[in-house]
């Protein structure tokens, strides 16, 4: 089996829910693979997203790039639903005035089919997720 991105929308991952929406910056755009596009926060946090991958998945890095995150904690969950999530990670990212962050985490325990990506505190008013990319295998089909 070959390593894929399987956060691209192209390897069928979706964005199923966020807790803030801006028309000019949807969600879409973390996962659309375009490194100029980004979903932007609209102010107070947390604010969180969900990817599904709709198919259980083993990841073993996973990279955020990001503007103006501090705190980012991220949950994963087997189910066949998007529930029953459990913490997986939490970082704390640098400030890194006028560039992107780029968070590169290796993976323990990666077996997911949905990840929530929590931004619980940033360095502004405002926050903006350029891409998620997980590196891994589709391990099965969910039943």
């Amino acid at each position: 089996m070959r390593k894929v991105d399987l956060c691209l929308s192209s390897e069928g991952t979706e964005v199923i829910l966020v807790t803030s929406s801006d028309e000019k910056h949807p969600p879409e755009n973390i996962i659309d693979g375009n490194p100029e596009t980004f979903w932007t926060t609209t102010g107070m946090f947390p604010q969180e997203f969900i990817a599904c991958f709709h198919r259980r998945v083993r990841i073993e890095k996973l990279v955020i790039q990001s503007y103006f995150v501090w705190t980012l904690r991220i949950e994963k969950s087997t189910s066949n639903e998007p529930d029953s999530f459990e913490q997986w990670i939490e970082r704390e990212l640098g400030h890194t005035e006028g560039q992107l962050q780029n968070e590169e985490i290796m993976a323990h325990d990666g077996y997911a089919t949905y990840l929530r990506f929590i931004i619980t505190s940033a360095f502004d008013h405002f926050a903006s997720v350029y891409s998620i990319s997980a590196e891994g295998i589709a391990v099965s089909n969910l039943s």
